[in-house]
């Protein structure tokens, strides 16, 4: 419990609680303006955070990452578009209350399912923290390097294969992610990995630089070449306190969500869509009007909502329990922890505990000040759905080369992040994935770290799995790689 108290005492902070704030309804109004989307706002920022304190900019990046799916809801419902890819979802029910005269209604449902599920994911984490640190603790001891490789192989495994109808493409796009994590001088032997006697490359390339030229240069170029959108105005009608009495009447759905998100969450490469599609899925069998999805049942807009954003806070376990990110926006933030000297792993429970409750805290006001927020200013965060395409592409594109350059005071390095932005934009000309490509440099580092420290109790490949967790985690990916081919094989089968 102290270590609860001294967490807590951390975030009351000026510098923190003003970060906290800034990041929440920053990411509010990100989320609320189609195109953009938490990715992009939070590669912006990653420049800036070199220059903050390490729970600064955590918390910074925590607000942004938590609040950005509460307003990506808004133009999903009044304008039939989602602000975040993972809002897809919410405009199936939500646009069709706006049409019948309901977006007020579709909104506040929409509020009060995404803080149930949020809250409740966090609340999840916590009381683990809380209930079973003392134990948390001892994994230290379970978790060598050869563990720690395996995790992020689980890891890799899982995340390609979350890509069912691109697997092979997302497979191929980690693997240029691996062979980019390997660019530089390897630092015990001094050996130059593919740096081709360029000296800027002897560092490897910085991930800020990579993860702005992806992300934020990339959909820059993507918004400039693109039309103007001219959305119709959709006028709000009804309460917006409305949907925390009528989400009483659906608490079996938004209970069942909220643990779709918070376990799909918990598993790397997995993330909000699997969520939705489970919790969209079980609602609609457990309800007495199953015809009324995707033509405005309330059902159906609160398992979306709630389901996606119970993953942010669950998401954050593997990530610092361990230092395996699951998705883009959590590897960006390891690449945080990577610049403060802290290493997410099994010892972070040990040596930080107070850190990880101040993490958990921080999302807990994070939903409470958004929440509050949106009930009364939500008909001002929903002009930012008419923002012109070109103009934040210009902006995004001006803000993306201040950060990069103001990294290292470098103009090599906003060369080379205009050309991870090129390669970004054709990514998404061709509609191809981009977090296997950024995951594939995060985790590939990961790997190769771990494997070069173990690398003296390794004589030959079973010296992999010949301790009990990576052993146990070797038999999960090879039992995972068996059921997808059979399930592949079983498929194409029954087509014939």
């Amino acid at each position: 419990m102290d270590a609860l108290w001294l967490g807590l005492s951390n975030l009351l902070q000026p510098a923190v609680m003003l970060a906290l704030g800034i990041g929440a309804i920053g990411g509010l109004m990100i989320g609320a303006i189609p195109g953009i989307g938490p990715a992009i706002a939070i590669a912006i920022l990653l420049p800036a955070t070199v220059f903050l304190d390490d729970l600064v900019s955590l918390v910074l990046l925590l607000g942004v990452y938590g609040s950005s799916m509460y307003g990506g809801a808004i133009p999903a419902i009044l304008i039939n578009t989602p602000g975040t890819p993972v809002n897809a979802l919410t405009t199936y029910d939500g646009y069709a209350m706006t049409q019948r005269g309901e977006a007020g209604r579709g909104l506040s449902l929409a509020y009060s399912a995404s803080f149930f599920g949020g809250s409740f994911s966090i609340l999840v984490a916590l009381s683990a923290l809380i209930l079973f640190g003392p134990y948390l603790r001892d994994l230290g001891a379970l978790f060598g390097q050869r563990d720690i490789f395996m995790a992020a192989l689980l890891g890799a495994v899982l995340l390609i294969l979350a890509h069912r109808q691109t697997m092979v493409i997302a497979a191929l796009l980690f693997g240029i992610g691996f062979m980019i994590s390997l660019i530089g001088r390897q630092s015990l032997k001094r050996i130059d990995r593919y740096t081709f006697d360029f000296e800027y490359l002897y560092a490897g390339f910085n991930l800020i630089v990579v993860i702005v030229g992806i992300f934020a240069i990339s959909q820059a170029l993507y918004l400039l070449t693109g039309k103007d959108a001219d959305p119709p105005e959709a006028r709000m009608k009804g309460g917006l306190f409305r949907g925390l009495g009528e989400l009483r009447k659906y608490k079996i759905v938004a209970t069942i969500s909220a643990a779709y998100g918070t376990v799909m969450g918990i598993i790397p490469g997995v993330g909000e869509f699997v969520a939705q599609f489970f919790s969209y899925s079980t609602a609609r069998f457990l309800s007495k009007t199953p015809t009324q999805f995707g033509h405005g049942a309330p059902e159906g807009l609160i398992a979306s909502e709630t389901a996606n954003n119970a993953v942010p806070a669950a998401a954050m376990i593997p990530l610092l329990a361990l230092g395996v990110p699951g998705e883009a926006l959590t590897a960006m933030m390891m690449v945080v922890f990577f610049d403060a000297g802290i290493k997410p792993g099994p010892d972070i429970f040990e040596n930080s505990s107070d850190f990880l409750f101040s993490l958990f805290i921080a999302l807990l006001i994070v939903n409470i000040l958004v929440v509050i927020t949106l009930m009364f200013c939500t008909k001002y965060i929903a002009k930012m759905v008419y923002i012109p395409n070109r103009f934040l592409g210009g902006l995004i594109l001006m803000l993306s080369f201040v950060g990069v350059f103001s990294i290292r005071n470098s103009f090599a390095d906003c060369i080379f992040a205009s050309l991870f932005g090129f390669f970004g934009f054709v990514l998404r000309r061709l509609d191809w994935p981009l977090v296997p490509l950024v995951l594939g440099l995060v985790l590939g580092s990961i790997m190769v770290e771990r494997l070069t420290a173990g690398a003296s109790q390794i004589t030959s490949a079973a010296d992999l799995v010949n301790r009990p967790v990576s052993g146990l985690l070797a038999g999960v990916i090879l039992v995972i790689i068996l059921a997808t081919i059979t399930a592949g094989i079983f498929r194409r089968y029954r087509r014939l």
